[in-house]
């Protein structure tokens, strides 16, 4: 899911409620606009190994160089932060850490979405306005 992305999914179809869709929405569209990065999730089972699947999906975002991509895998216990080679002069890997970190909390205490939405505020803040 990337910013402005409206998805015909019911709740009982995905992870998220209506409600959480339109606050991943916002914190997608408020991340790409404060950053200048292109910020996107990914929910689901991912494939083994975990780090070249996430990778995968990375690179076929539509700008992958200026591209963060945060992937989970509720099933699996597994999250990957990918982020293109623009991306990363901003994002170092300890940033990304630490929002994992964050995501991880959110995520161990069953709050996808707001799991999701601090990761995303945590990366913004560490890689400053555009």
């Amino acid at each position: 899911m990337t910013a402005g992305e409206h998805l015909e999914t019911q709740p009982s179809e995905g992870p998220f409620t209506t409600r959480q869709l339109l606050r991943l929405d916002e914190a997608l569209r408020q991340a790409d606009e404060t950053t200048g990065l292109s910020f996107s999730i990914y929910c689901g089972r991912l494939d083994e190994p975990v780090r070249e699947a996430a990778e995968k999906l990375h690179s076929q975002l539509d700008d992958p160089a200026r591209s963060v991509l945060l992937a989970a895998s509720p099933e699996q216990r597994q999250l990957e932060i990918v982020t293109g080679e623009t991306a990363r002069r901003r994002l170092h890997d300890r940033d990304c850490k630490l929002a994992a970190f964050s995501m991880a909390a959110a995520f161990n205490g069953g709050d996808l979405a707001g799991g999701y939405i601090s990761g995303l505020a945590m990366l913004v803040n560490l890689a400053g306005r555009s």
